[in-house]
């Protein structure tokens, strides 16, 4: 039992540096995050190559690498396969869906599925669906699991990666779905001033800056 909590703690979590890495890909050997630096990347797990499921998710991602380019961000798959399926899978994808992977996939053999947690035994002996969502400086900013039976949504890794930068850049958080927020729209949300000093230049502040208010601790604004 406690074997298996420190296993857990050793998981990379949200805020670590991404494990350092040499990883066997479809484009060739690779070292992580090295081979990004100053991009971001967004590193997934699939159970199996030739499996429905993964299919779909691999055409998905293919069809918005563009988008993912556009944000500085790279893709990389990875599941526990050897890089001859890999290969032959593409192929299958592109002969039977006219669509060509264009992005690395990794030929795990256990060894990077352990380090990442994505076995996860209650589902099974495969990798899960896990997503990591790494910055320009190795950075793990998200992580997402999902079970075998579930496809990811792209369009929410897109706007996870997005919304990152946006909040980097400006200092800012995000509301529940962002950019189509039921109260804010597309507005972000300004951070709550952290004394009572602050709390009563609040309102002057905000009409010096140009952001609205419900009350001090809930302020926004459209960048």
């Amino acid at each position: 039992m406690m074997e298996n909590m420190q296993e857990k703690k050793n998981i990379p979590l949200l805020g670590d540096d991404f494990p350092e890495m040499k990883v066997q890909t479809t484009y060739g050997m690779m070292e992580l995050p090295q081979e990004f630096s100053g991009k971001w990347f967004v590193l997934f797990s699939h159970p199996a190559d030739f499996t429905p499921v993964c299919t779909t998710e691999f055409v998905a991602f293919q069809k918005r690498y563009d988008k993912f380019k556009e944000l500085n961000c790279e893709l990389i798959g990875l599941s526990v396969d050897q890089v001859f399926a890999h290969i032959k899978w593409e192929e299958w994808i592109k002969e039977n869906l006219d669509i060509e992977i264009q992005f690395p996939i990794i030929a795990d053999t256990g060894a990077v599925a352990q380090t990442l947690g994505l076995i996860h035994p209650g589902k099974g002996s495969n990798t899960v669906r896990a997503v990591f969502v790494v910055d320009g400086q190795g950075k793990i900013r998200t992580i997402l699991y999902y079970p075998q039976e579930l496809g990811r949504n792209m369009d929410e890794i897109l706007r996870i990666v997005e919304a990152m930068q946006i909040s980097d850049e400006n200092n800012v958080a995000m509301p529940a779905n962002w950019p189509k927020n039921e109260i804010l729209d597309d507005h972000v949300i300004v951070p709550p001033v952290p004394t009572v000093p602050a709390i009563k230049e609040r309102s002057k502040q905000a009409k010096e800056e140009g952001f609205e208010c419900f009350d001090w601790w809930l302020c926004h604004k459209k960048l």
